[in-house]
């Protein structure tokens, strides 16, 4: 392995198109990650790909490599209705965030080639991106629900598809998106006349059962790993009582020095108690939830990235999809309560073959959710030593948000969503 996270597979010995080989190279890229050496000799021999693999190993290069070979290396045909315009590959993912990272993606990888994308998602931009499609593109990148809207509309269509991309596949499930997939698969050419990319941390039955039905035989490729979780990912947990979480908290970040930390939070509510306890307290914080405006999402990204913000809390929307260099620590103030979301948190740091650390603290509320993450990982978790040490004990304390109530109605959380019988806002 090449500088610990690369194969010994270079770009340059890869059959690529030369203007992709011209864009690699400015962009810096020499050798393969483990996935791409993997996929994309067979993804250019024509065979659909079943890949398993986390976030961070390069995998949107392979698809999106794959994809621009294959439309530049194969003109344009010519149609029946006349639609020069419309996408030749389709690429879905779950969220805004990962549909914008992989437009960012192929932004790099498609610079000099002529290849447009286009991307689609909701929560922001509704004509404007319309405009966007309707303009005509190549490559058309979005998440479901906003892409198939633009369908209904006449906007585009799905009539010349070459290439379709289904990444995170796992966590579209999760996020009940498999009735909009089936309904985008089956309104695109058969599946014998199109090449087909399937990327998920997980290959399940559920997955590959959508694999089999929609692509052409797929060949199942997984990344071979030392372990679930990153090798490089220093991993600690610390037992503390409920009342005990936001003073530990707080030693843990004086302690650490924590320059650019993630911090997740299994509610929002919670989320925002710790966002305004950490800046009364001088650590500047803010937070990441399904409920931040696209606008506002981007900005707090862009100045998280960019170290201007040395703290994100966030709610798993932001586990997933989201590639930021230098991440130094991930805190799970709150244990996940799927094992695989513990995965995909800490995989936001120890990033293209850096180091990093994850502590968690685990409390009598999700005290329940440790054995299942020990045994997907397939190791105990190590105490954190002398972390009783760090907990600090005089320190500035803030209410809790009031909840709102509607008239002759159940109490409401600060979201605005009932509180009672409902699980905890992701």
């Amino acid at each position: 392995m090449k500088d610990g996270h690369l194969s010994s597979v270079t770009f340059a010995e890869l059959p690529l198109h030369p203007s992709l080989h011209t864009a690699i190279a400015k962009l810096g890229f020499t050798h393969c990650t483990p996935i791409q050496a993997l996929c994309l000799p067979r993804a250019m021999a024509g065979e659909d790909i079943a890949g398993q693999a986390q976030t961070g190993t390069g995998k949107s290069a392979a698809f999106l490599l794959a994809v621009l070979n294959k439309i530049l290396t194969n003109p344009r045909k010519a149609t029946d209705d006349g639609k020069a315009d419309q996408p030749r590959a389709i690429i879905l993912a779950p969220t805004r965030e990962l549909v914008i990272q992989i437009q960012k993606d192929a932004e790099g990888l498609a610079d000099g080639t002529g290849v447009r994308t286009t991307v689609v998602y909701g929560g922001t931009d509704y004509e404007q991106q319309r405009d966007a499609v309707a303009a005509g593109t190549d490559i058309l990148i979005g998440t479901p629900g906003r892409l198939i809207d633009y369908f209904k509309q006449g906007v585009f269509n799905l009539k010349h598809i070459e290439s379709i991309v289904l990444d995170e596949a796992d966590r579209m499930f999760d996020l009940g998106f498999l009735a909009d997939l089936r309904y985008i698969l089956r309104r695109c050419p058969p599946a014998t006349q199109r090449s087909n990319f399937l990327f998920s941390a997980t290959l399940s039955h559920r997955v590959m059962e959508l694999a089999y039905e929609h692509m052409n035989s797929p060949v199942r490729v997984e990344v071979e790993t030392e372990q679930v979780t990153a090798t490089r990912v220093r991993q600690a947990v610390v037992h503390v009582s409920n009342d005990q979480k936001l003073p530990m908290l707080l030693g843990l970040l004086q302690a650490h020095d924590a320059t650019r930390t993630m911090i997740f939070i299994n509610t929002k509510r919670e989320a925002d108690m710790v966002e305004r306890t950490l800046n009364a307290n001088e650590f500047k914080a803010r937070t990441l939830s399904g409920d931040v405006p696209q606008r506002k999402r981007e900005s707090l990204l862009a100045e998280f990235k960019t170290g201007e913000l040395p703290i994100l809390v966030a709610t798993d929307v932001a586990a997933r999809g989201l590639h930021i260099e230098g991440v130094t620590h991930v805190i799970n103030y709150d244990l996940p309560q799927d094992a695989e979301d513990y995965v995909h948190r800490i995989g936001r740091t120890a990033r293209a073959g850096t180091e990093g650390d994850a502590i968690s603290l685990c409390c009598e509320s999700w005290v329940y959710s440790l054995p299942e993450i020990e045994r997907y990982i397939g190791a105990e978790l190590p105490r954190l030593q002398n972390a009783d040490e760090w907990m600090v004990h005089d320190y500035v304390k803030v209410a809790p948000a009031p909840r709102v109530r509607r008239s002759g109605g159940k109490p409401r959380d600060s979201s605005g969503r009932n509180s009672h019988n409902r699980k905890p806002r992701r």
